[in-house]
Parts: structure tokens; sequence; C-alpha cells
């Protein structure tokens, strides 16, 4: 994938798209919420490219999306739905859908999704040991979080594009 800018147009060209440059589309960030562990993962500003960002303790989930909103364009969240096989919620369904209503009190402008996150830690962790990643690292519960972020990210990036 490339970008070229170009100054006679006053534009950005990617994948044959015109783009003024003063135009930018939000990120998308995705949560894999956790009682303990949040991990957060986050598109390029153009929406095509999904990568972890960052895994934070979940009670600091607010202060650190109110900082990063300050900062970033974000059009939108993307909060993972933990399903049972059988389609029913999981027992943390409930946790986080007390944490959605906190998330849209503070930020009341900000468009909210849900996306599938079955089986997301385990092709996390299977990853992670398919990339040479040691042992040691793969214990780090806070980089499976984040990867399952991505995950999900991506699961979201190719329904919408579909």
């Amino acid at each position: 994938m490339w970008a070229i800018v170009s100054g006679y147009f006053n534009c950005v060209t990617f994948l044959g798209l015109f783009l003024p440059k003063n135009i930018r589309l939000g990120r998308i960030l995705a949560l894999d919420y956790g009682k303990v562990r949040t991990g957060i993962a986050v598109t390029d500003e153009l929406q095509i490219v999904a990568s972890g960002l960052e895994t934070v303790n979940t009670e600091e989930l607010i202060t650190f999306l109110k900082s990063y909103l300050s900062e970033e364009k974000v059009e939108c969240v993307v909060v993972g739905l933990p399903k049972q096989m059988d389609g029913k919620d999981s027992q943390s369904e409930g946790l986080i859908k007390k944490f959605l209503e906190k998330l849209q009190n503070s930020f009341p402008l900000l468009k909210i999704e849900r996306q599938d996150e079955r089986f997301t830690s385990k092709i996390a962790v299977q990853s992670m040991i398919a990339g040479g990643m040691k042992k040691k690292k793969r214990q780090n519960k806070g980089m499976v979080d984040q990867i399952s972020a991505t995950l999900i990210l991506q699961s979201y990036l190719d329904r919408i594009s579909i």
C-alpha cells in the first residue's frame, strides 16, 4: 500500500482515493474488556490497519480514554461481545454492560459498537506461538489482551467492509 503526497492536487492518493489533506477520518478503537485488564487496539486514520495500542488496568480505563480521545480523533469504539458457544451471553457480559453505561455517560457523542470476541484469547496465544514468542513472554496476560483487542478490531473492520 503506497501513499503519494501530491502538492499540485493538495491531496493524498491512497489506493486510488483522493483525500484532501485537511480531511482526516477518525480512528476506530477496540477494547477487549476484562475485570482486571483491558486490551486496546486502534486503526490508522484511514481505518485500514488494526494495531495493538496498549493494555491498561480496567479501573484506569475511562481516564486513559479521556486522555486518548482528547488527543486523537476517534470515530467509534468497538467493545468485544463475549458469547458462549450456544450464542448466549457469557458471565462477563454483565460487567461489560455496566462499563458500557459508564462509557456512554462519559462520552455521549461517541459511537459504540459491539463485536463477537469468541476465541480471540485462544487465537492470540496461538499467534504468539506461531510468531516464535518465548513462553515467558506468552505468559504476559496484558499482551494476550492487546492482541485479542487487535483481533476484535480486525474482525469488526472485516465485517463493515463487506
